[in-house]
């Protein structure tokens, strides 16, 4: 067997007497794509945290590659591989798509600190931007400001900016969240593009994006791990509908 990128063993989070998550365990492989759902207050944001380092468990441990980072720090759980799209960085709105993605790839390879402007002088990082952007179908906006763009693709802006980082472990966050219906399969085709040998999981309301994105799926109640299964697998549970899917039906 081949050792998970990242892997929680029993891992819980109590807030004072409130317990938000107990007992997960939980694995996400190289190349997987893994959604995470469940009700409204099922846990899932606290559980991203616990996978970012956002927050500290309470109990258990997170591995990465077979290592405990259970008390690693955020910023380390980045430069490692582990990635959070869409809220790791914020646009600067004021510059361009090309700039913006510059600043990332040069944080991760250490020409930051060189830099006299946004857009520096270093040709090997201004060509690893312009390909990554020409990979996300970007390269027409890369010397437009951010704020000439639309919605959708400042969704994947941010998404390069991530990529730049080069990520074993991509989370992604509801990334079609404000992205007008019509954009929003825009996301999904970026995300399907993606490298195989990324780990990707995506939190997600929007049923339809699940099922289109997800291999596999983990269902979350109550802070703990409910179901898990194929997504025929967990379309056909008829106690996943009872918790989750007939309440999003029903509103």
């Amino acid at each position: 067997m081949t050792t998970p990128l990242i892997e929680t063993r029993n891992v819980g989070k109590n807030f004072g007497a409130l317990r938000a998550s107990h007992d997960i365990n939980f694995q996400l492989e190289a190349g997987a794509r893994h959604a995470l759902i469940g009700p409204n207050g099922a846990g899932k944001t606290t559980f991203i945290n616990l996978l970012t380092g956002v927050l500290a468990p309470s109990t258990g441990q997170v591995l990465f590659k077979g290592t405990d980072i259970t008390n690693v720090a955020q910023a380390e759980r980045v430069k490692l591989g582990i990635a959070r799209t869409f809220q790791i960085n914020r646009l600067f709105r004021g510059l361009t798509v090309l700039e913006n993605v510059y600043m990332a790839i040069s944080e991760r390879v250490g020409a930051a600190p060189f830099m006299l402007r946004p857009a520096g002088k270093r040709r090997d990082v201004i060509d690893e931007s312009i390909e990554l952007l020409e990979t996300l179908k970007l390269a027409d906006y890369a010397h437009l400001r951010v704020s000439e763009l639309p919605y959708g693709r400042q969704r994947l802006v941010e998404l390069a900016i991530t990529l730049g980082l080069k990520p074993e472990v991509l989370l992604l966050d509801e990334p079609a969240a404000g992205v007008p219906s019509a954009e929003s399969h825009i996301i999904l085709d970026a995300v399907a593009a993606l490298p195989k040998s990324i780990g990707v999981l995506i939190i997600d309301h929007d049923m339809d994006l699940v099922f289109r994105f997800a291999q596999y799926i983990t269902v979350l109640v109550r802070g703990a791990i409910f179901a898990q299964g194929t997504p025929k697998e967990i379309g056909a549970n008829a106690d996943v509908r009872a918790v989750y899917l007939g309440q999003a039906t029903h509103g």
